[in-house]
């Protein structure tokens, strides 16, 4: 991991789309954001959950004995993707104050990265930049604080110092985000920023 300055390749971005809606609000979020990754020089690596396999955690605990998670489905090779990245960034929907389920899921299956650390002492992870983008309707009294702290309670555990949260509110229809070409243009600007501190690392 780690990439070359000279412009030989660039530095290796896992954008994930977590919304069980393709091509909604947040999608578009990162849309313009992998927009100014690639102006930046990044490679980009796209993963949409919701077309991934991946099953609830178990809560059995047996990647705190081996550092590896039992479960057999598509995080087998999400994992590389996930360690081969030199920065992530989320985009997410708010559902009832925090990410949706498809999300949740994957979040949950960091699992055997807090194991290897803390259960079986391993290293700490080598710390890398991320960036988090929020598209959410608004009108929840509680608004997106559990999204934004669930997300970065991956990130600790990735070794992921987030650079910045950007929080869309009163984006309810699907294509609401048309409308907001000033937050498209902040997630634009936000890739930029979040290549150019990949390629510092």
């Amino acid at each position: 991991m780690g990439a070359d300055a000279s412009g030989v390749g660039g530095p290796r971005v896992l954008a994930i789309a977590g919304s069980p809606r393709r091509h909604g609000n947040s999608e578009r979020l990162l849309d313009a954001c992998i927009s100014g990754l690639a102006d930046a020089g990044a490679d980009v690596d796209e993963l949409v959950v919701v077309e991934h396999d991946i099953h609830p955690c178990r809560g059995c605990n047996a990647c705190s004995s081996t550092g590896e998670c039992v479960i057999v489905d598509d995080m087998r090779d999400i994992y590389p993707r996930i360690d081969d990245a030199d920065a992530i960034v989320v985009a997410s929907p708010v559902f009832f104050a925090t990410v949706p389920a498809v999300l949740k899921a994957l979040f949950d299956r960091m699992q055997p990265y807090w194991a290897r650390r803390y259960a079986l002492g391993g290293d700490a992870p080598e710390r890398r930049p991320g960036a988090i983008l929020i598209a959410r309707g608004g009108g929840d009294p509680y608004g997106p604080e559990a999204a934004v702290t669930t997300t970065k309670s991956v990130f600790g555990v990735l070794g992921i110092d987030c650079l910045d949260v950007l929080d869309v509110e009163h984006v309810d229809g699907p294509a609401d985000m048309g409308t907001h070409p000033d937050a498209l243009e902040s997630a634009k600007a936000l890739g930029e920023r979040l290549a150019q501190e990949a390629w510092r690392g």
